[in-house]
């Protein structure tokens, strides 16, 4: 099993499909990471909301979310949005606000300035809430010394083929990396306020999932069902237990169904047999944690292990590498980039994948 570490929490994840290709920088310039939402629906034209599609340069969500509510004279509960997005990176995403409050253009007008602007704007019957959206397109600029073209495309064929372990990146860790040391000190008693008892929470249980498919990685199966599989179907948060493998074999192939880990807390585990098993061997280091979790009353999900990269487009130049793809929500770009090259953020002297922010 992996020997992961609660004060380093991603470090130590091993890679699903080779050493990296190249080490490379990212961020170098503001547009070098983009990410478009993508809704997944239609918005009906009226109703009591106006939605917002805006491109944000310099801007988390939050920020933008609290400018939004100051422009329309609302409080900032009421401005809603589906993901969170990074300040360093042009993205763009909705939002919605009251109709009332908006009156009209100028809280847009107001809002507005060099560095956010409103693409598109339409009616809709209810607030944008969290987790709304599909998914999220990505486009990555990678700047230095590229891998060879023939290593190049076999690595991004695999990745099309396989897609990439579904690990959960640093930026749910906390701006330090130290949210999951903090969740089990509130688990053992500590008391906290309401928002960061949240963050904690998600801290632990990402780590505990990411403590089961590092071990399936290690051991090969985090593409494979194994028997008592819970497995889950995609794009969905539909369970079933596996009972026969090997019949589910042609849909695994074309990415229908995923392996499945928890999201620990209460309740049934799904998961039977070899699959239980391995689980439990996973998160035995971390007993505190899992106790913890489930005397907190948070009841158990899962989550698929294997993340589908769709519609992988690549670009490369001697001193750069470009790749675009398409991700579910709450997946995690660095995941993708990981499984490619050693990417160094510009900003800072550390690997991308041990950044705070991204996208969701």
């Amino acid at each position: 099993m992996p020997e992961l570490d609660p004060a380093r929490p991603t470090a130590g994840l091993p890679r699903a499909l080779g050493e990296p290709l190249a080490r490379l920088s990212t961020r170098v310039r503001e547009d070098d990471f983009t990410v478009e939402e993508s809704l997944g629906f239609a918005l009906d034209g009226e109703g009591g909301h106006l939605w917002l599609y805006v491109e944000k340069r310099g801007w988390n969500t939050d920020a933008a979310a609290r400018r939004l509510a100051r422009a329309a004279g609302i409080p900032a509960r009421d401005v809603g949005f589906s993901g969170m997005k990074d300040r360093w990176s042009v993205s763009r995403q909705w939002f919605s606000i009251p109709v009332p409050a908006a009156g009209s253009d100028a809280a847009v007008q107001e809002f507005e300035c060099d560095s956010l602007r409103v693409l598109q704007q339409a009616r809709h019957g209810r607030k944008l809430r969290r987790g709304s959206h599909r998914a999220n397109r990505f486009r990555v600029r990678l700047r230095g010394e590229a891998p060879s073209r023939d290593a190049l495309e076999g690595r991004m064929r695999t990745i099309a083929r396989l897609g990439v372990p579904n690990y959960f990146e640093a930026q749910r860790f906390g701006r330090r990396g130290d949210n999951v040391i903090a969740a089990r000190a509130m688990l053992a008693g500590q008391r906290v306020d309401r928002r960061r008892r949240s963050l904690y929470l998600s801290a632990a249980r990402a780590f505990l999932f990411n403590a089961v498919l590092a071990a399936r990685v290690e051991d090969g199966s985090w593409q494979r069902i194994l028997p008592g599989e819970a497995v889950n179907l995609d794009g969905s948060r539909s369970i079933f237990v596996a009972d026969d493998p090997a019949s589910l074999r042609e849909r695994l192939a074309r990415h229908d169904i995923h392996p499945s880990a928890p999201l620990w807390g209460r309740g049934d585990a799904l998961a039977r047999d070899q699959a239980l098993a391995l689980e439990r061997r996973a998160v035995a280091p971390f007993q505190d944690l899992t106790e913890g979790l489930e005397r907190f009353g948070i009841d158990r999900a899962r989550r698929a292990l294997r993340l589908p990269v769709r519609d992988l487009v690549w670009r490369r130049q001697d001193a750069w590498l470009e790749l675009e793809f398409t991700l579910p929500r709450g997946a995690f770009a660095t995941a993708v980039m990981r499984e490619v090259v050693e990417a160094r953020d510009a900003r800072r002297n550390e690997p991308a994948h041990a950044q705070v922010r991204n996208s969701t």
